[in-house]
């Protein structure tokens, strides 16, 4: 028999919610049928698994122990990757990813920053390998892997529903910095329709909306510009994949680097002279809503990822 005893990180939600995430590998049938027969009970009574669960709360698992290592496999990476914190506290981490590292894994055999976090949670203590089986820390919005800058990540249960409700419901704002190809003298808001094709990962945009698409708005001003390039402020209102990069190549002015949307020969060029591998896309700025409870002390706060240092130095280099 083994006992758990329901801590802040895995109250809240359902009851087989939590023996789905403790025995991740066991068929759901199995988890009910245990339930039925009383070989796993909640507070010492039969459960139906809809429960919710509070601080306290007692799981009792009346299985061999053989059974329960059977079905509850924790795959542990210990990366040791150093990460670029920005901020951090009980509930979340903000961080400045780099250029080249996933935002979540796309394949098992991927190291992904989800990874990261959990091996850095790992070294300082505040996350034991048992406390994996009920809960994992991740994150709550993403970057292409190619896209630098600013992710939030949750380390208790409330950091994450909190922050990916808020990223959901769109009330935190996200402003990003990229170089465009051509001249964009004024702000500019534009609104359209994005259709992805799931077997190429591209996106189209068009004016009117088409079977599958969905409706986008981005918002973009200069913050310096010459006739050849611009550096702009982009704010995401949406955020759709590849919402920035298509947009701003419908408009004419392709982000550098960006061979996916962009232009081929200007990307070859930038590739030539400094050795650029990736889109000049960075997410530069978070402003949080006002907020209560347990995340109060981020309530209108922002947050700023400085731009990486080859993006800048071209930037720099650029400006003329």
């Amino acid at each position: 028999m083994q006992e758990i005893i329901v801590s802040a990180n895995e109250a809240g939600q359902r009851f087989d919610k939590l023996l789905a995430k403790y025995l991740n590998e066991a068929p759901k049938s199995f988890i009910y049928k245990m339930l039925r027969k009383k070989n796993i009970v909640l507070n010492g009574k039969k459960a139906t698994g809809n429960e919710k669960l509070a601080v306290g709360d007692s799981v009792k698992l009346f299985l061999a122990d053989e059974t329960i290592e059977k079905f509850s496999k924790i795959s542990i990476a210990h990366t040791n990757k150093k990460l670029d914190i920005l901020y951090e506290d009980e509930h979340v981490l903000l961080i400045n990813k780099p250029v080249g590292m996933l935002s979540q894994k796309a394949e098992a055999k991927d190291e992904s920053l989800v990874e990261h976090i959990i091996s850095y949670m790992l070294e300082s203590g505040e996350l034991t390998e048992a406390e994996l089986r009920k809960f994992k820390p991740s994150i709550c919005n993403r970057l292409d892997r190619n896209t630098s800058g600013l992710i939030v990540a949750g380390k208790s249960l409330v950091g994450l529903q909190v922050m990916g409700e808020l990223f959901k419901e769109r009330s935190i704002k996200k402003y990003y910095r990229c170089l465009v190809s051509g001249k964009v003298s004024e702000k500019q808001y534009i609104k359209g329709y994005l259709k992805k094709d799931e077997a190429t990962n591209k996106v189209t945009v068009s004016q009117n909306e088409v079977p599958d698409s969905l409706p986008i708005e981005t918002e973009y001003e200069p913050i310096w510009a010459n006739d050849f390039c611009t550096l702009l402020e982009v704010h995401l209102i949406t955020g759709r994949t590849h919402q920035i990069r298509a947009h701003l190549a419908s408009q004419k002015h392709p982000i550098i680097g960006d061979y996916k949307y962009g232009n081929r020969r200007i990307n070859d060029s930038f590739k030539e002279k400094y050795k650029l591998q990736s889109q000049l896309l960075h997410a530069y700025r978070l402003e949080m809503p006002e907020l209560a409870g347990e995340l109060e002390n981020l309530s209108n706060k922002q947050f700023v990822a400085p731009l990486p240092s080859l993006f800048e130095k071209i930037a720099n280099a650029e400006k003329r």
